[in-house]
């Protein structure tokens, strides 16, 4: 499946089994699940929890074939500022930042739209910065077949700033480099062109 789904097109049973259980949860930290402001609130988080997980049902693969042409090009792409947002699988709570992708061509280029969504398939589900950057890299690396793959994040994680050490100011920056990438002097002009602005 490659397409979005519309926002509030999920299956409604699982939907339901989601808000019986956030039923439960408000229950059981104390709160009054039939006062006002919290009677449709199951619902709108079962909602929400499907919406920031439906990675699981997207193929970043598809994604990607749908949109590759042949081109001679064989210079360094890159899309940088990539907004992201991830739930953490240790405690369920947000990581949000940026990712830094660029390839390099080996015959195949892809529609430029199409590398942001796969980050969007793989942020839609339960993650760690690590596995998550590393999942979009193989994705590229194994699908374009290119002469190298560069993937930085900069990542905020609100289970480091809400709760635990408690750190508001952190970022927490994974990369992952193959083919040419791998090479000094291609990763250092990759990440010279992600640090600036060239507006």
């Amino acid at each position: 499946m490659s397409s979005y789904k519309n926002l509030e097109d999920y299956d409604q049973e699982i939907t339901n089994e989601v808000k019986d259980k956030y039923t439960s949860i408000l229950g059981g930290i104390g709160e009054d699940v039939t006062r006002e402001g919290l009677v449709k609130t199951p619902e709108r988080a079962a909602k929400a929890m499907m919406f920031l997980t439906q990675g699981y049902d997207l193929d970043p693969v598809e994604i990607l074939k749908g949109a590759m042409f042949k081109e001679d090009y064989d210079d360094m792409v890159i899309i940088k500022d990539i907004e992201l947002y991830s739930l953490c699988e240790h405690h369920m709570l947000p990581f949000f930042g940026k990712a830094h992708i660029a390839y390099i061509p080996n015959g195949h280029i892809v529609g430029l739209s199409k590398i942001p969504r796969v980050v969007d398939v793989f942020a839609r589900r339960l993650q760690v910065q690590e596995r998550l950057t590393h999942d979009i890299l193989e994705c590229l690396n194994n699908t374009l077949k290119p002469q190298g793959v560069a993937v930085v994040i900069e990542a905020s994680h609100m289970c480091m700033m809400m709760r635990g050490v408690q750190k508001q100011n952190s970022v927490t920056t994974t990369s992952g480099f193959r083919g040419q990438f791998e090479k000094q002097e291609t990763r250092n002009e990759f990440l010279k062109l992600i640090s600036s602005d060239l507006s």
